[in-house]
């Protein structure tokens, strides 16, 4: 269960237009309109099979949740459908795992439509105008931002899925074009040196003998 009281946070009302994927293929969001403007939401995974079997798109919808800094998102901690139902973040369950979908080589090419974030505000990828939900690691995205951005032209490939939700593309390169594409930075930092036994003393260092007692001096007359 979410440790802030709904009830506590305002409500946001407008027209649910569409989900949002992750690269699992998962519901963690979804895109609706109020007062004319794109409002991006963030639900949790473990949300998906109560948010899709109570709310629809083309429905009226309110969501209590938090915005974070720097990012324009809004972070629902409860969704209310269109018949008053809330829909509260309860935790994901211990046994959930994560649906089995097909992978497969995808890209991807158009226009940044909005940018998409995780729950804390990190970007996380793009929507592009055709739909098409492009997802990166925030360390990579960080790096690309400005491909990331609304209006931004921008290609990707990587390893895609299909689902009644529209189509996801985790992104191995991005561009401005599917000719321009450069590899993302996936890459984990190394494991760091364990000392071994021959470490635990520190490291060795050469004696110098002192000044007068050098053995090539050291004779009799």
């Amino acid at each position: 269960m979410h440790w802030i009281d709904p009830d506590s946070l305002p409500v946001v009302t407008g027209k649910l237009e569409r989900f949002v994927l992750n690269p699992h293929g998962e519901v963690d969001g979804f895109i609706m309109t109020a007062h004319g403007k794109d409002v991006l939401v963030h639900t949790p995974p473990h949300m998906e099979a109560e948010l899709t079997r109570h709310i629809k798109p083309g429905e009226e919808i309110g969501v209590h949740g938090v915005r974070p800094r720097g990012a324009n998102l809004l972070a629902a901690v409860a969704v209310i459908a269109a018949d008053g139902r809330p829909i509260v973040d309860q935790g994901p369950d211990d046994e959930r795992e994560h649906p089995k979908h097909d992978h497969h080589a995808m890209d991807a090419a158009g226009t940044v439509r909005l940018s998409l974030f995780g729950p804390k505000g990190e970007l996380r990828g793009a929507l592009l105008t055709d739909g098409t939900v492009v997802r990166i690691g925030p360390k990579q995205a960080a790096d690309v931002a400005g491909l990331l951005a609304p209006n931004a032209a921008l290609a990707v490939r990587g390893d895609g899925i299909e689902t009644r939700f529209g189509r996801i593309v985790h992104a191995r390169e991005a561009g401005r074009s599917l000719t321009t594409l450069m590899p993302l930075k996936h890459g984990k930092p190394g494991p760091k040196h364990k000392p071994g036994p021959k470490d635990k003393h520190g490291p060795k260092h050469e004696h110098k003998p002192k000044p007068g007692h050098d053995r090539d001096h050291d004779t009799r007359a």
